[in-house]
C-alpha cells in the first residue's frame, strides 16, 4: 500500500481541498449551505497555507494555518479581540478546517496534520496558536494541550469552541516520552514527510557572542555574578588576556572609554 505524503498543498490540491470542504462541511455536517459549484473557499485562502496528507496523489486530509501576516483570523467573526487574555501579535498563527476523509477517521492521521502544523508554527518562530474547534473533537484538542477560550460558536448546525495553545505547551503533550508523542513517532515511521521542514526539532541555535548577558544582567549592574555563570559564546576566549594589555588598557582606560573601539585591534595580540 503507498504510504501517505505530508507536503504543502500545490494549486491542484487546493482545488480538491475546496471540493472535500464542500462534501464535509456543506453536505455532511450541513456547516453552509451546499452550492452548485460544489467548491467551499473564503477570503482566507488567499493569505492561509495548507497541509496536506495524500496518499497516491489524492487528498485523503489537511489542515489550513492563517499566518500573522493575513488581514484577520476566522476567530475575529465571533470574539472581540479586546476580550482576550492574549494579544494577536506576530508570533500568534491560527489552526482552522482539520478535515480526515472518512476512511481515514479514527487513525492518527488527524494528530500527524496537528503535529506538522506545530513543525510549521515552530519554523516560523511562532508562540502562540489559536483555533476553532469542533466539539465532537475537544476531547483530541484538549489531550493536545489546547485551553478553550470559553466561547461556544454555531455555524450552521455545527458548534465549536475557541481554543488557544502556546508552542510551548503543545511540544510538551507531543514530545516522544510523552502518550501522543509515541503515537506521532509510530504514525511517522509509516509516512513520507515531505515538507520543507524537519519534523524534529532543531537544537537551539549557538549564540555568536554576548547572549550570557542576559543570565548575567545586560544593565551591567551585577557584573559579579558571572563566577556563577558558565559562557558558552562561541566567540568567547577560555584563557586570561595577556597582562600588558591589561596594563596599556588600564593606563589609558578614560580615554578609551570616551571614543570609538578600533576597527581591527591587531596590536594588541
Amino acid at each position: 500500500m503507498n504510504p501517505i505524503e505530508l507536503t504543502l498543498a500545490s494549486p491542484d490540491d487546493r482545488q480538491a481541498i475546496y471540493r472535500i470542504r464542500h462534501d464535509v462541511y456543506a453536505k455532511e455536517l450541513r456547516q453552509h449551505a451546499p452550492n452548485t459549484t460544489e467548491y467551499l473557499t473564503d477570503e482566507l485562502d488567499a493569505h492561509n497555507e495548507y497541509i496536506v496528507a495524500k496518499r497516491a496523489g489524492e487528498v485523503v486530509g489537511f489542515i489550513s494555518i492563517t499566518p500573522p501576516d493575513a488581514p484577520r483570523y476566522s476567530i475575529d467573526k465571533y470574539l472581540r479581540r479586546d476580550d482576550l487574555s492574549f494579544a494577536l501579535d506576530r508570533k500568534v498563527c491560527e489552526l482552522r478546517i482539520l478535515t480526515v476523509r472518512e476512511q481515514h477517521r479514527g487513525t492518527e492521521l488527524g494528530l500527524l496534520l496537528m503535529f506538522a502544523a506545530l513543525r510549521w508554527a515552530e519554523t516560523n518562530a511562532i508562540t502562540r496558536i489559536i483555533a476553532i474547534g469542533r466539539r465532537g473533537l475537544l476531547p483530541l484538542y484538549k489531550r493536545i494541550g489546547f485551553t478553550l477560550i470559553e466561547k461556544r460558536i454555531v455555524a450552521g448546525a455545527v458548534e465549536f469552541e475557541g481554543m488557544t495553545a502556546t508552542t510551548e505547551e503543545l511540544r510538551r503533550k507531543l514530545s516522544t516520552d510523552a502518550p501522543l508523542g509515541a503515537i506521532v513517532a509510530r504514525g511517522l515511521r509509516r509516512m513520507a514527510w515531505h515538507l520543507p521542514f524537519s519534523f524534529e526539532q532543531p537544537p537551539p541555535a549557538c549564540v555568536h557572542g554576548g547572549e550570557f548577558f542576559k543570565a548575567i544582567g545586560e544593565d551591567l549592574q551585577s557584573l559579579e555574578r558571572r563566577a556563577e555563570v558558565i559562557s558558552a559564546d562561541v566567540l568567547d576566549a577560555w584563557f586570561p588576556p595577556a597582562p600588558s594589555v591589561i596594563e596599556k588598557l588600564n593606563r589609558e582606560l578614560p580615554w578609551l572609554l570616551q571614543t570609538s573601539p578600533p576597527v581591527s585591534a591587531s596590536g594588541l595580540d
